[in-house]
């Protein structure tokens, strides 16, 4: 017998969210190649941070998140007080959505752009609007024709996650210059660490009242399994995240561990640096074996197949060789693989699996 009470409508056309697989039946010592995670794993002072913190388990934790977002803060330049602090940039996407979103609201994100937007939007009970991309790439004047007197967020990744594009400071700030005052441009920066010189959209937030950048601990910092992100946004923006986020959102360990690794500039640099290395070296024997992909800034390379079922059969080959990479059909791109950038045996083992599939195919 089906409950008389109902969600509210939009909440049914939310699929949930599928994380990248970690473990492939009759495989031991599978290597995880599908969630973009930082293959070093998280500094040692984030770790050692994390390990004093536990004496303090029976405290509340600082609501204010004073000392993480002064860290912050220091390392980037930007006033504390213009920063929020979240149980990862998942949960300052929903915030976003909930303040600023709601029935007759629109929310515009790309085709290829991360799912949270859509499915954010969905549950704040707004209208998601999807936006063609040129060529894997955030189209501007495309998001632009989109916006309607209804719309009151935009989202882009940048770089984008699953494609690893970008487009340039001068491009966002188009964008953000060509949005009506009733929109917030919203820049999703997960990835931005890894892009040499790019600072996420932080000054063009710093210079403009409507827009935002998101930041997160689960990537180059290797702290995805605590679940910390951060927003750096115009004043009015940030009191009210601050109205819509619970009052203690980040326990005393995710903000210790996050705090001593935002600090610890050498192994983000490290990190950056062997990931541009293994980066270039991966995507270049993926096109050796006949495989392109777009110049990548993230942590990942696209791998393009011939094929939605090469793709298929390409992913089932590399499981069966115990290689975890992420199918990303649901994004739109059923002929490709988004394969993290492991360490150096990872990224070897896969470009040897992937050639020798190719061999085979041909």
């Amino acid at each position: 017998m089906t409950h008389a009470v109902a969600p509210r409508a939009g909440i049914l056309d939310i699929d949930p969210y599928q994380g990248g697989e970690s473990r492939v039946p009759g495989v031991r010592d599978a290597v995880k190649l599908s969630s973009n995670e930082n293959p070093f794993g998280p500094p040692p002072a984030a770790q050692e941070a994390l390990a004093r913190s536990a004496a303090l388990l029976h405290r509340y934790p600082d609501g204010s998140h004073a000392g993480l977002r002064r860290a912050i803060g220091e390392v980037h330049g930007l006033d504390p007080e213009r920063i929020v602090c979240g149980a990862g940039s998942d949960e300052l996407i929903a915030f976003l959505c909930t303040a600023y979103g709601g029935e007759g609201a629109e929310v515009i994100h790309t085709e290829h752009g991360f799912s949270m937007y859509r499915l954010s939007a969905l549950a704040a009970g707004a209208t998601p609007v999807c936006v063609a991309e040129r060529d894997r790439r955030v189209d501007v004047d495309a998001i632009l024709g989109a916006v309607s007197p209804r719309t009151r967020l935009v989202f882009i990744a940048n770089p984008g996650n699953p494609t690893g594009t970008m487009i340039g400071t001068d491009e966002v700030a188009r964008l953000a210059d060509g949005l009506p005052d009733h929109a917030l441009l919203v820049l999703d920066g997960a990835y931005a660490e890894y892009a040499e010189g790019h600072d996420g959209g932080a000054g063009l937030v710093a210079a403009r009242e409507g827009v935002v950048m998101t930041r997160t601990f689960s990537k180059i910092y290797g702290l995805g399994g605590l679940r910390v992100g951060w927003a750096f946004a115009p004043a009015h923006v940030i009191d009210v995240l601050n109205r819509v986020r619970g009052p203690f959102n980040l326990g005393t360990p995710q903000l210790a561990a996050a705090e001593a690794a935002m600090r610890d500039r050498a192994f983000v640099d490290h990190a950056r640096s062997e990931n541009a290395r293994l980066r270039a070296w991966l995507a270049l024997a993926l096109s050796q074996a006949g495989v392109p992909s777009d110049a990548s800034e993230a942590n990942f390379v696209l791998a393009r197949l011939k094929s939605p079922e090469e793709a298929a059969a390409c992913d089932a080959h590399l499981r069966a060789e115990g290689l975890i990479v992420r199918r990303v059909g649901g994004y739109g791109l059923p002929h490709c693989l988004r394969i993290t950038v492991g360490d150096e045996a990872a990224c070897r083992r896969v470009a040897d699996a992937l050639a020798r599939f190719r061999e085979r195919a041909e």
